[in-house]
């Protein structure tokens, strides 16, 4: 590394460190107010809990951006001293001064795949946990999930289901445990398939067990269909089927491949399986399809002009990424193409303009 890879590496690390602090504590910022005046009676000390635990999610979604916001002002500095014009001169293309920016960004894309891999489901757990617990103070909306399980509780009863699709419609392998006001277990229901319409639930092929005072041994009976009523908030089990973000890149495959054993529809989580790797490299996507257009408009002058174009860039890949996902999540796209779509298109511009540019 040269003692200029060395000078425009450290202006690079300065205004992305700069860009990660003003954009997390904007978002924070944000989320805090709506928060805050949502829940007016949460103590202080709970949203400072909840906080924390957030807070690596957020440093996780905001380093594409950070990454952006650091290529761009690194080359902007660059061209406002004059040295941008120099280091053509002397004979180095665009993308060799910008090398060591990008090995840097391959890394922290590493980083960060590793670490939210690691990381981001025990904190994204403890903040679940949190909030429906001590903010919403609805602690039935909060489960632990693993791959093998889902327990879940509503009122006086107490439920396990091996699988769930996405949708939180279709479950197999249930248990249920219905216990009294004393908590004596009153009667045990088992089902291999269950259909989820709200409180009402279909259950296929299971039996029942009535536990009685009056009997040692509980009376067993067999059915092919049977449609039970659950408590309202058994209706909140729909949206702990979004599990992805609660497990790892291989906790994540195993669940696929389980819930593709069990018959269930596996297209949302494959989505989510391809975009855990996808993300980590946003930054280095959006930061190769900037750079050229950041030389060209340095050369009109302004750090307004970058401005804009860190924003656009942003907002340009944010919509063909969610739309890509949506998309993967309908069936309409693989979920392979749905995940990755956004960075092969948006890679694919950066390479074909830093070409003309070079030209």
């Amino acid at each position: 590394m040269s003692r200029v890879d060395r000078y425009i590496l450290s202006l690079f690390w300065v205004s992305f460190a700069a860009g990660l602090v003003i954009f997390v504590t904007l978002f924070m910022a944000t989320d805090v107010m709506s928060n805050v005046l949502r829940y007016k009676a949460v103590d202080t000390g709970v949203f400072l809990s909840y906080y924390g635990y957030f807070l690596p999610e957020i440093i996780h979604k905001m380093l594409p951006v950070a990454s952006v916001v650091g290529l761009v002002l690194t080359i902007s500095t660059l061209n406002k001293g004059s040295e941008l014009i120099a280091l053509f001169a002397s004979g180095l293309s665009l993308f060799r001064i910008s090398r060591w920016i990008f090995i840097s960004l391959l890394i922290v894309g590493v980083i960060d795949y590793v670490a939210s891999d690691r990381l981001l489901p025990m904190f994204t757990k403890q903040k679940n946990f949190t909030f429906y617990n001590f903010i919403e103070q609805k602690p039935s909306k909060f489960q632990t999930i693993k791959t093998d399980k889902i327990w879940y509780r509503s009122k006086n009863t107490i439920f396990n289901i091996k699988t769930l699709n996405a949708e939180g419609n279709l479950a197999q392998g249930l248990t249920l445990y219905f216990f009294d006001e004393a908590w004596n277990l009153k009667q045990l229901l088992t089902a291999e398939s269950v259909v989820l319409e709200g409180s009402k639930w279909l259950l296929q092929n299971g039996t029942i067990s009535v536990f009685s005072s009056d009997s040692s041994f509980p009376l067993n009976d067999k059915f092919d269909q049977k449609t039970i009523v659950m408590a309202e908030d058994a209706q909140d089990l729909r949206s702990t089927g979004q599990t992805s973000d609660l497990l790892s890149h291989s906790e994540l495959s195993r669940y696929i491949s389980k819930n593709k054993e069990a018959g269930l529809d596996t297209v949302k989580y494959e989505v989510d399986y391809f975009s855990k790797l996808s993300f980590a490299l946003a930054g280095l996507v959006m930061s190769l399809l900037a750079l050229p257009f950041c030389v060209g408009q340095a050369r009109g002058g302004g750090m307004a002009k970058n401005a804009g174009i860190v924003l656009g860039l942003v907002v340009a890949y944010w919509i063909i990424y969610s739309s890509m996902q949506t998309m993967g999540y309908h069936g309409t796209l693989p979920p392979f193409l749905a995940a990755w779509g956004s960075n092969i298109m948006m890679a694919g511009l950066g390479v074909f303009f830093l070409l003309r540019l070079k030209k």
